[in-house]
């Protein structure tokens, strides 16, 4: 039977209602245009995956608390701040279907929303005495602006290695779901190494997810024809990475010359997505993401039975099996 996310957040679906309402009020504004647009973010809302994560990492490791709908809002407020900013600096004009921010109401206001949202965040924290969760969630804020600028640094050469793909992932998109993890355990009042440990788990949730992200590029997993888009905007992702490391001096050379005139020819994505198809790279991607789907679940068996650590087993499975 096909994973659902309904019945993944049964076990917190009462805490995942409640914690809507909080977020929007967290939200608020007496600037009726600011009001305005805070409320078009709420409505536009997408699987709530992060909140989910903290939730059922709270059950999982303690008691649910109101530091956890705090938690969770403070996550999501910080989020939400640096997508309000990516969509101004990739000039893009949908976000999950909607039309962005900075489409509606331009980047000057764009820019301005996501300031209010990143210095609302850390005023809940503040005057709550949240330091800790404050702590955690900053933290993820740092991590997806380095990684964001080497990896805009690594699109000009080309020359990205391994390690460095794993650097990029780890900063832009799971240290976001580490500190999701975190913050769940902690708001739980759970000890400092069963805190690391949902950090950890976090973190190889989070690269699995990217590595499947990154293999639908390649027209994997049953949904349609490949999309490029990866290759027209010269990222470097693993399955491209591990083909050009078993490629020769010459054909390395000729794939990344592909690449690089990549963007208004889709002749040339075709070219190096079957480059990467033929190399193994795609089985290779695979075989990693695995890897860290087991050691997620490996760490997750390390903590008491319960039904929240059933969701948590089971949220990781749909984050692999997603087809989008």
């Amino acid at each position: 039977m096909a994973l659902s996310l309904k019945n993944i957040q049964a076990p917190v679906s009462a805490e995942m209602e409640a914690f809507e309402k909080k977020f929007r009020q967290s939200m608020k504004s007496k600037v009726m245009l600011l009001d305005k647009i805070t409320g078009y973010i709420v409505r536009r809302k997408g699987k709530q995956m992060r909140p989910l994560f903290v939730f059922l990492s709270a059950g999982a490791t303690g008691q649910i608390s109101e530091a956890t709908y705090r938690g969770a809002s403070l996550i999501e407020l910080l989020h939400t701040a640096t997508l309000v900013h990516d969509d101004v600096v990739d000039d893009s004009d949908m976000r999950r279907g909607f039309f962005s921010i900075n489409a509606l109401w331009k980047n000057k206001i764009a820019v301005l929303v996501g300031d209010f949202l990143l210095a609302k965040g850390m005023l809940l924290s503040m005057e709550n005495d949240d330091i800790d969760l404050l702590r955690i969630t900053t933290e993820p804020v740092k991590e997806m602006s380095e990684g964001e600028l080497l990896q805009m640094a690594k699109a000009k050469t080309l020359d990205i290695t391994e390690d460095v793909y794993y650097q990029i992932i780890r900063q832009k998109t799971a240290s976001l779901i580490k500190s999701c993890c975190k913050v769940g355990a902690c708001s739980a009042e759970a000890d400092e190494e069963t805190i690391e440990k949902m950090g950890e788990f976090g973190l190889a949730v989070g690269m699995a997810f990217q590595i499947k992200d990154d293999l639908f590029d390649y027209g994997t997993f049953e949904i349609g024809k490949p999309r490029g888009i990866d290759i027209k905007e010269k990222k470097m992702t693993l399955p491209l990475i591990y083909a050009l490391n078993k490629a020769s001096k010459l054909e390395k050379r000729r794939i990344k010359r592909l690449v690089k005139r990549a963007e208004k020819k889709p002749k040339l994505v075709n070219e190096v997505i079957e480059f990467v198809k033929v190399s193994g790279g795609i089985e290779y991607a695979i075989s990693v993401m695995e890897d860290f789907h087991q050691k997620a679940k490996d760490i997750l068996q390390t903590l008491p039975e319960s039904a929240y650590r059933n969701s948590l087993e089971d949220l990781v499975q749909f984050t692999i099996e997603r087809t989008k």
